[in-house]
């Protein structure tokens, strides 16, 4: 039941942040299991993030995936989005590898 709630939360925070943005395609996963898919290269968020204390990883070369632990808070998803919006949205904002 947390998973869902705290999931729902994150993943409504992360389209609300993220979904207006060129380079952004979609979230998907269930639960607190996501992957926000971009459309270029992302894996140099993974250490970006993990200097903020973040962990991730990025699947598939454009696939940032979050597997937060099933004892996260809707206060634990907010801390991650503060950190991981912030990157995803400076990576977009650069022009698009050709």
């Amino acid at each position: 039941e947390r998973a869902t709630d705290v999931g729902e939360h994150l993943r409504s925070g992360l389209q609300s942040a993220l979904g207006d943005l060129a380079g952004f395609v979609e979230i998907r996963g269930r639960g607190l299991m996501l992957g926000i898919a971009l459309d270029r290269p992302c894996g140099e968020i993974v250490g970006q993030c993990l200097e903020d204390g973040l962990v991730l990883n990025v699947t598939a070369d454009t696939v940032v995936r979050l597997l937060p632990p099933m004892i996260y808070t809707r206060a634990h998803a907010d801390q991650l989005m503060s950190i991981l919006v912030p990157r995803i949205r400076a990576l977009l904002s650069k022009p698009a590898p050709a």
